[in-house]
């Protein structure tokens, strides 16, 4: 026997009727989501929303209206957001190395000019003996280094340290 559909299956009320009797369903799709979305994110904020929409699963188990569950949902996902999110995000920096690396580290080292500066571009070869293509920065006031002269790097610019003169200490 062919059965027709009949009003009550077409369009929005079938939808709702799927969402009321199903609806737990559509919670678990969203929860698991938003746990592969948080994965490679790994910034909390999905995380977030999947354990608030554990409490609108909850709400939508213990027969709550769909207006009530989205509620439920939406307000426990921001009150974790400002609440649980931040402490989690320091634990997470926490314990990171402090070392500065790479081109980071250069900055700050003290150096030896290796080849006079002429027109304020020469040779330094710095305290952890790499020898640096140098420029003077223009707001250090001297012209001229010469070979010799203690320097200390500004900012890396490219393959060339900018340097300026170290200070002299009289022991």
């Amino acid at each position: 026997m062919v059965r027709s559909l009949s009003n009550d299956t077409k369009g929005a009320g079938f939808a709702m009727d799927f969402i009321v009797q199903y609806g737990w369903v559509l919670w678990v799709a969203l929860i698991l989501v938003f746990v592969i979305l948080e994965l490679f994110t790994v910034n909390f904020i999905f995380l977030m929303l999947a354990v608030g929409s554990i409490g609108g699963l909850i709400a939508e188990v213990a027969g709550a209206p769909l207006w009530v569950q989205l509620i439920i949902a939406g307000l426990a996902s921001l009150l974790l957001m400002f609440t649980i999110r931040p402490p989690l995000l320091r634990a997470l920096k926490k314990g990171g190395d402090p070392a500065r690396s790479n081109v980071d580290a250069l900055i700050g080292q003290v150096g030896e000019v290796t080849t006079a500066f002429v027109d304020g571009v020469g040779h330094a070869k710095l305290a952890n003996g790499e020898t640096w293509t140098a420029r003077l920065s223009t707001a250090s006031g001297r012209p001229q280094l010469a070979l010799g002269d203690k320097v200390i790097v500004l900012t890396i610019e490219g393959a060339t340290a900018v340097v300026a003169p170290a200070e002299r200490t009289t022991p």
